[in-house]
């Protein structure tokens, strides 16, 4: 991780905060992006909902949360909601793909 900015007072912190906020939703946008792609490749609905995947992304998720610093257990519960509004969303693209054939 970048060395954190130390603040002087609370509109500082509150500049990071939204700073960093910006960020996380340019990347979650931007997974959802790389989601609904994958659904083009995927030919069943259990590929959708991938549960070996989630595990596998869970468990370097909950890796990365310890290298970085995070609180391991507060990464996963925001993966874990995260990941099931990706699946919904992939889901969503994937009927109506497989509605057009």
């Amino acid at each position: 991780m970048e060395q954190i900015y130390q603040c002087q007072d609370l509109d500082e912190v509150r500049e990071q905060i939204d700073r960093v906020d910006r960020a996380l939703v340019a990347l979650i946008a931007e997974r959802g992006i790389y989601v609904r792609q994958a659904a083009a490749f995927k030919h069943s609905r259990e590929e959708v909902e991938g549960g070996r995947r989630v595990d596998q992304v869970m468990r370097r998720v909950e890796r990365l949360a310890g290298e970085l610093g995070a609180d391991a257990a507060r990464t996963a519960a925001v993966y874990r909601t995260m990941i099931e509004y990706f699946v919904a969303d992939e889901m969503a693209v994937f009927r109506a793909r497989a509605g057009k054939d």
